[in-house]
């Protein structure tokens, strides 16, 4: 069964824009996946198609509204329905590779793109939804975040990377950042490629490249190196 992916937006015109093209377009071309967009306002009963109201205990902004939110998952998820319900918001949990691979070994996902100052606590609660972040800062909406989670997800599904063993050597898949990359020509304004990568000895080139992700990570991402120590740690003494 293909990964299902359905997106609840305000802007469904969004989708699947990147995701149309290159790996994840041609996956979705060849049924590796498929994208259902629900635009929101569909949900909505007054003749405004209104989906926000104003904040209880007063605020600035807007709040998306709970009923309306809730008409547009249980159309999109009924009860029964085995993917996670997502909603894409600054607060909520880091997305990072190990997720990405467990979303990728699912049926789908259900997507909430939030809007405004943010959805009501109570539709979060009583849909169960997860709230994932992309990183420490806010987006205008949760559509570009979706964008980045599916296709980060979509590019793991069985067949979609032409190469099989090029998900195993990236970023975050062994705790470190990925070590430095090198083709023709060989010679580039004055700047060799390494020489131990031309040797032909993969157990030299293995070591320099564990070598190189070790000093990267250590330099840029002291949380990422200290959660890899860690585990070395633990495995040192288990």
């Amino acid at each position: 069964m293909s990964f299902r992916a359905s997106v609840l937006t305000l802007y469904p015109e969004m989708f699947p824009g990147p995701l149309g093209l290159s790996l994840a377009g041609r996956a979705l071309e060849e049924g590796a996946w498929s994208l259902h967009t629900v635009q929101i306002r569909d949900f909505a009963t007054d003749r405004h198609r209104s989906v926000d109201d104003t904040p209880a205990g007063g605020g600035a902004g807007m709040v998306m509204r709970a009923d309306v939110l809730a008409r547009a998952i249980d159309h999109a998820a009924p009860p029964d329905d085995p993917r996670p319900r997502l909603l894409m918001s600054p607060r909520g949990r880091p997305l990072d590779q190990a997720r990405v691979r467990a979303l990728a070994a699912g049926p789908g996902a259900v997507i909430l793109c939030g809007r405004f100052e943010g959805v009501d606590q109570r539709l979060i609660e009583t849909r169960a939804l997860e709230e994932v972040s992309i990183g420490d800062y806010v987006l205008s909406g949760g559509e570009p975040a979706a964008l980045v989670l599916l296709d980060a997800v979509v590019r793991l599904l069985p067949g979609v990377m032409g190469n099989a063993l090029s998900g195993h050597e990236e970023s975050f898949e062994s705790g470190l950042l990925e070590h430095p990359h090198y083709t023709r020509p060989q010679l580039f304004e004055g700047r060799p490629i390494p020489e131990v990568l031309t040797s032909g000895n993969h157990a030299r080139i293995a070591a320099w490249r564990r070598a190189e992700a070790e000093a990267l990570t250590r330099r840029r991402r002291p949380d990422l190196w200290a959660a890899y120590r860690a585990d070395r740690e633990t495995d040192d003494t288990a």
